[in-house]
Order: structure tokens, then sequence, then C-alpha cells
């Protein structure tokens, strides 16, 4: 993995995989993505406890992501593919690393979401590797965890693929789709991962993947049953 500096803006990359800041410039391409994924994506968003309270615009939106960048507790990427144009990108969906805390906690969380259209690619788990390495390595954190509604099988197989170590439910704990949700609780730590969670993913993704490949039974006797390989939102 690529990273361009230590400090914000910040863009990580892997392969044809990059996080990068959300500009004014992709506002076209997030509502199309916003319009088509609609029902993909409104039962998992955060949304105000607060009777009345207008969603933000697209530039609000961005604005507020870059003044929480710059105070320090929250970071967002736009993920995004190369495009068939040099030097151009496919915004594909959104990641954030938010509730960054230093002091004695040193810990973030991970949200996200992605187009449905480049879901069961294996982007999603390979994005938040990316984001949870330079959360340890970048800006020296201890902890990120992911919380998700327990509803939501998409993501709890990112989770899974990661190797996150699950700690529990948390009842009520976010606002998602107008309502308190419970939310499963998933971490994992520096200590865990000294060769990045990254490594540790794209191992178990090969392993993965070549397991699956059919072998001539002919001359390996005792050939494994198919594994699934990397999906997920």
């Amino acid at each position: 993995m690529d990273v361009s500096g230590s400090l914000w803006p910040v863009a990580l990359r892997h392969g044809t995989l990059t996080l990068r800041p959300l500009r004014r410039g992709d506002r076209r391409a997030w509502e199309e993505q916003r319009a088509a994924n609609r029902d993909w994506l409104t039962p998992w968003d955060a949304t105000s406890p607060v009777p009345g309270a207008a969603p933000a615009s697209f530039a609000q939106m961005v604005r507020w992501q870059h003044r929480q960048a710059r105070a320090g507790t929250s970071y967002t990427w736009g993920m995004a593919l190369d495009d068939d144009a040099p030097g151009r990108d496919r915004l594909i969906g959104l990641l954030s690393l938010g509730g960054v805390q230093h002091g004695s906690v040193m810990s973030g969380a991970v949200g996200y979401w992605i187009d449905r259209r480049q879901a069961g690619r294996g982007l999603t788990p390979t994005a938040v590797a990316m984001a949870t390495d330079w959360a340890f390595h970048g800006l020296g954190l201890h902890r990120v965890e992911v919380n998700i509604r327990p509803e939501n099988t998409a993501s709890l197989r990112v989770a899974e693929k990661l190797g996150l170590r699950e700690e529990g439910l948390r009842r009520a704990y976010l606002h998602v789709d107008g309502a308190w949700r419970d939310h499963l609780s998933f971490a994992v730590t520096a200590e865990e991962v000294p060769e990045g969670l990254l490594p540790r993913w794209l191992a178990r993704r090969e392993a993965a993947a070549g397991a699956a490949e059919p072998r001539d039974t002919a001359h390996t006797p005792g050939v494994a049953g198919d594994v699934p390989g990397p999906s997920g939102r």
C-alpha cells in the first residue's frame, strides 16, 4: 500500500483501488450512486435523532469532513477505482475513520459503504484494511473497531474475511434508518497484526482462492471442497 504523506489530506492506494478525500467534483457521481443504491444503502445509513433535522448538502458534507480531518477527530475517504483515462478514477463508495481518540485510548471506528454494482470483489475488506493500517502506522492508534447491525450480513462478511475479533452486542448503539439500533462490535489492535491488516487479508484471500481452484484429481488425492472466494460489501 502506498501512503502519500502522514498528515491530512492523505491518499491510500493498493492496486487499482484508491482511498482519497472527497472533492467537490465528485458530487455528480455521489448523487448517481446514492440514487442507484437507495434500497441497498438506506437500511444502514446513520440518521439524526433530532426530529426535523435536514440532511446536509454534498458541499456541506465535504466541508464538514475536511474540518473534522484537520481537527484530527474523523477522516473520510472516497473509495475510487482507476478509470480508463490516465489520471482519472471512478468513485465507488465511502469509508471513514471516526471517533478518533488519543491519550490513553488511542482508538477509532471504521464505517463504510460501497456501490452495490462493485460488491463481491473484495474491495471493501481491502479498503478497511488499508485505512486500519494507516490508523496504526500513520496516526499511531492502538485499536480500530467496526460496528455492524446484526441484520447486515454483507458487512458481517467483511469483518469475517478480515478476521476481526468479535467483542459483543452494543444495545441501541447508533441511530440508523430512523431509530436507535443494536450493533455487533468487532475490533483489532496493532499488536494483533504486527505485519499489518492488509498483508494478512491479502494472504487469507490468496489462500482461499487457491483452495477453491479445481485440481487434477488423478494426481492429487483428497481434493478439498470449494472454498468461497472473497466477496462482501
